[in-house]
């Protein structure tokens, strides 16, 4: 079965990262999976990747293993050779300028500081792909950014943490049934 979309959720693999806030991205894939996928995932293009059918869509599902600043390895690997456009591959990250929770849907754009993003950017030679940021929040006062994304979710933001990441699945589905701009109509607040 040949893909017709790639969405790729951003991460770093291990045990070490799991559930840190710049593994949203990881979050939502998972979720996506329960939702549809019974098969285990393979390893290939660098990833970890599931097919599967979503909204009468045949979807690659892909979550990078080279870590999130090399992320455009893996999905531009994938698209060279399923010879897909930029606009046929949706990716899924943290965004650490938006409030914990907050999603914000868009159908191109820079990278807003987010390496993985932008390793992507430069791997596919465009912005012109669509993205779901999922609000990770701002460091503390006095505290790395670097630390902080790889920190995970206080217990006290578990609650929106789940909604989101839920709430981003949910629009995962409503762009591959209703298209970006619906998509943005309805999930971006």
């Amino acid at each position: 079965m040949k893909p017709e979309i790639i969405v790729a959720g951003l991460g770093n693999p291990g045990n070490k990262y799991k559930g840190t806030r710049h593994n949203i991205g990881f979050m939502v894939l998972s979720e996506l999976a329960e939702r549809g996928c019974s098969d285990k995932p393979q390893k290939k293009f660098h990833a970890d990747i599931l097919l599967g059918k979503v909204a009468n869509k045949n979807v690659l599902f892909l979550c990078p293993t080279t870590y999130m600043n090399l992320s455009g390895t893996a999905v531009a690997e994938a698209a060279r050779f399923f010879k897909l456009d930029p606009e046929q591959i949706l990716v899924v990250c943290d965004d650490a300028d938006l409030p914990v929770g907050k999603l914000r849907i868009r159908a191109h754009g820079g990278s807003g500081g987010q390496k993985g993003l932008k390793d992507i950017i430069q791997k596919l030679g465009t912005e012109n792909f669509p993205r779901i940021r999922v609000g990770i929040g701002r460091p503390p006062e006095k505290v790395d950014m670097a630390d902080y994304v790889l920190s995970t979710f206080a217990k006290s933001e578990k609650t929106e943490i789940e909604w989101a990441i839920k709430s981003a699945a949910d629009a995962v589905e409503h762009w591959l049934l209703q298209g970006i701009d619906s998509a943005m109509n309805r999930f971006n607040s």
